[in-house]
C-alpha cells in the first residue's frame, strides 16, 4: 500500500498489485506444458530451442535453468529427490530474470585473429578527467572505472610539472588539477584486464622534452615489464590481432617533439560562451541527414586549418630536436601527423600501418568529400575521432558516422553522460563486452563501386519486431515519491533504432497511469537496411503533465546480437550504470 499527499492534509492510498504474466507468456506456458499445470525439463528444453532460438539447448541446460528459476521464486534449492517442475509463476520469473534470460550472449564469439584495424575499439577521451574539461580534477579513478566497464583505449595528456623535473597528467592550458603519471600507469596495470583479456592501448598526448621522455620510458618499462608490446620497427607493416595481443599493453603516440604551448586555452575561452548543459538524460542524438545538411551550410565558415579542428598535439617538430631513443622504441602504434590536404591524410601506405587522429569537426567535413577514402584507409590503419574543444561540459558527439566509415577509435568522454554515450555503451555490449567488436564485412569490400555509403538508401535486409510487455523494479530502487509526490508514476517507453539514416527512428508506448509495474503490451516493427550497424534504443520516462518528464532508465543493445524470443532487459541510469532491479520484459523477432 502506498500513501501519497493529496489536497492539503489528506492522503490517497494506492494498493500495489503484482503484475500478472503477459498473455504471450501464458500461451507459451500452456503450449509447452501440454495442457498441464507445470513444465518439466524436457518441455523447457523444447521451449528454449523452438521459441528462444537456443537450438543447442540440452536437457542438462534446461534442468540447470529450472533449478535456478525455482530458487529465484522460492528462495531455496530443490531437494535431491525432487523432480524440477515449474509452475506458471516460476516460468514467468525465469523469463524476467536478466541472469537466466538475458537479451545478449555473454561470451566472446567473434573471430579475434584479424588485425586491430578490423575492429571497433572501446575508446575514451581525456580518460583522467573526473568532470568538465576546464576545471575538474584529474585522477586515476575515472581510468579505473573506464577499464572496469571494458574500455580498451585510455588517453593520457602528459606534461612537465611546475619544476620541469617530473611528469604529470592534466588537460593542458586549463585549470584542471594534475595527477601523477606514475599513479595512472600503475592503476592501468592493476585494472587493465579485470573484465577483458584483450589489449589495452594507451594513447599519449606528449608535451615533453627529450629528457622527460626518457623518464617516461623508464616509468613505462618498469611498470609494465613483459606486459608491454613493442614493435621491432618504427612502423608496423600490419597491425597485430587482439588474439595475439592478449594481456598486452600498447603505447600509441606521434613521433616525439619538443614541449609546446597548448592551443586548448583559446578554444576553452570560446567554449565558455558557447557551451550548454545537456538535458537531464542528454540531448537527443541528432538525425544524420540533418547533421550532414548543417555541416554543408557552415562549410564556408570553417577553413581547413581552423584552430578548433586541430589535434592539440599537432605542433610542428623542430628540425634540431633530439629524440629520446628509449621513448621512441616504446611506441607500438605510431600516430602520423596530418599535413596538407585531407585527401593526403587518407592515403594508404602498403608498408606502414599507422594511426590518424581527427577532431569531430574535421571528420564531419571529411565524410562529405572523402567518405570512400576514409573507409579504404581504415581497412589497414586506425582512425581516432575525438570531441571538439568546445565540449567543456564533457558532452559527446554522435558516434555512428565514425563507425559507418570504419573508424575504430571513436573517442568519447566516458565521465560524461547522455544519449551519445549510451550508444557507445550499447555498441560495446556486443561480443561479450570484451571491448573489441568486429567491423561488418561490407566495410572491407574491395570492389570499387561497392564501397559502402551510409547516405545511400539500400533495400530492407531484415525487419526487427519488438514487443514491450511490461516493466518492474522501480518500486525497489526508488522512493515512492521520487517520480510524483501525489500518485504512483505514469511510465511510458521509448523504443527505436540508431543506425544509418534510413533506419533511424524512435517510437513510444502509451503512458500507463498510477502503476509501479506498468503493462504496455505494445508491438513495433523496424525495417532495417543495415542491421549490422543498428542499435536498439530503449528508454523509460515518467510522464509529467506540468513539468518535464522524469528519466526512469535506459539501455542500448546491438541489433545484430539480439537473442530472439521473450527476454529480460535490464535498464541503466543516465551514467550508464546498471540499476539494481529495474528491467523490462520484451520479445524480439526477426522477419
Amino acid at each position: 500500500m502506498g500513501s501519497y499527499k493529496y489536497c492539503l492534509g489528506f492522503s490517497r492510498k494506492f494498493r500495489f498489485v503484482e503484475a500478472q504474466p503477459p498473455l504471450d507468456v501464458k500461451e507459451a506456458f500452456t503450449v509447452y506444458a501440454e495442457g498441464g499445470s507445470h513444465i518439466n525439463a524436457e518441455q523447457l528444453r523444447r521451449f528454449l530451442a523452438d521459441a528462444q532460438g537456443d537450438a543447442g539447448a540440452t536437457a542438462a541446460d534446461a534442468e540447470r535453468v529450472m533449478e535456478q528459476a525455482y530458487q529465484l521464486r522460492h528462495r531455496h534449492t530443490l531437494g535431491k529427490l525432487s523432480k524440477p517442475l515449474l509452475a506458471l509463476e516460476d516460468f514467468h520469473q525465469f523469463l524476467f530474470s536478466e541472469d537466466l534470460n538475458p537479451p545478449l550472449r555473454s561470451q566472446v564469439h567473434q573471430d579475434m585473429r584479424a588485425p586491430l584495424s578490423h575492429y571497433f575499439i572501446y575508446t575514451g577521451h581525456n580518460s583522467y578527467l573526473t568532470g568538465n574539461q576546464l576545471s575538474s580534477d584529474c585522477s586515476d579513478i575515472p581510468i579505473i572505472k573506464a577499464l572496469q566497464r571494458g574500455v580498451r583505449v585510455i588517453e593520457l595528456d602528459i606534461w612537465p610539472n611546475s619544476t620541469k623535473d617530473d611528469v604529470e597528467v592534466h588537460h593542458g592550458g586549463t585549470l584542471t588539477t594534475p595527477v601523477e603519471l606514475l599513479k595512472c600507469l600503475q592503476s592501468i596495470k592493476e585494472h587493465a584486464f579485470s573484465v577483458s583479456p584483450y589489449p589495452v592501448i594507451i594513447t599519449l598526448e606528449d608535451h615533453l622534452t627529450p629528457k622527460l621522455q626518457a623518464k617516461v620510458a623508464e616509468m613505462i618499462t618498469d611498470t609494465y615489464g613483459d606486459m608491454l608490446f613493442t614493435a621491432k620497427a618504427e612502423f608496423l607493416e600490419e597491425l597485430p590481432s587482439p588474439e595475439a595481443l592478449q594481456m598486452k599493453i600498447l603505447i600509441s603516440t606521434k613521433p616525439p617533439k619538443e614541449y609546446l604551448e597548448s592551443k586548448i586555452i583559446k578554444e576553452e575561452d570560446q567554449a565558455i560562451q558557447k557551451g550548454t548543459e545537456d538535458e537531464a538524460w542528454g540531448t537527443e542524438v541528432p538525425d544524420l541527414k540533418a547533421e550532414i545538411s548543417d555541416i554543408i551550410k557552415v562549410e564556408h565558415v570553417h577553413s581547413e586549418h581552423h584552430h578548433e579542428e586541430e589535434d592539440p598535439d599537432e605542433g610542428d617538430k623542430k628540425p634540431h630536436q633530439i629524440v629520446a631513443p628509449e621513448y621512441k622504441h616504446l611506441i607500438a602504434i605510431a600516430a602520423k601527423k596530418r599535413k596538407g590536404e585531407l585527401s593526403d591524410a587518407f592515403k594508404v601506405d602498403p608498408d606502414k600501418a599507422t594511426r590518424l587522429s581527427l577532431s569531430e569537426l574535421v571528420f564531419e567535413k571529411a565524410v562529405i568529400s572523402h567518405g570512400t577514402e576514409i573507409i579504404r584507409f581504415t581497412r589497414k590503419n586506425l582512425l581516432r575521432i575525438y570531441p571538439k574543444g568546445t565540449r567543456i561540459t564533457s558532452s559527446n558527439y554522435n558516434p555512428l558516422p565514425g563507425w559507418m566509415h570504419g573508424a575504430q577509435m571513436v573517442a568519447l568522454n566516458m565521465q560524461g553522460y547522455g544519449r551519445a554515450l549510451w550508444l557507445v555503451h550499447g555498441m560495446f555490449r556486443a561480443n561479450g563486452g570484451c571491448g573489441y567488436v568486429k567491423k561488418p564485412d561490407f566495410l572491407f569490400d574491395n570492389v570499387p563501386y561497392h564501397i559502402f555509403d551510409p547516405k545511400v538508401a539500400l533495400p530492407v535486409k531484415k525487419t526487427l519486431k519488438v514487443k514491450v510487455y511490461m516493466g518492474d523494479g522501480w518500486r525497489f530502487d526508488f522512493h515512492q515519491t521520487h517520480f510524483d509526490t501525489y500518485s504512483p508514476p505514469d511510465f511510458y517507453t521509448r523504443v527505436g533504432i540508431a543506425g544509418v539514416p534510413a533506419d533511424t527512428v524512435m517510437k513510444r508506448t502509451k503512458a500507463v497511469e498510477d502503476n509501479w509495474t506498468p503493462v504496455w503490451d505494445e508491438e513495433f516493427q523496424f525495417p532495417l537496411t543495415v542491421p549490422e550497424l543498428a542499435l536498439l534504443r530503449i528508454e523509460v520516462h515518467e510522464y509529467d503533465m506540468s513539468e518535464k518528464d522524469d528519466f526512469a532508465g535506459q539501455t542500448c543493445l546491438p541489433v545484430w546480437e539480439l537473442r530472439p524470443g521473450i527476454r529480460s532487459v535490464p535498464l541503466c541510469d543516465r551514467e550508464g550504470e546498471a540499476l539494481k532491479s529495474v528491467k523490462l520484459l520484451m520479445h524480439f523477432e526477426f522477419l
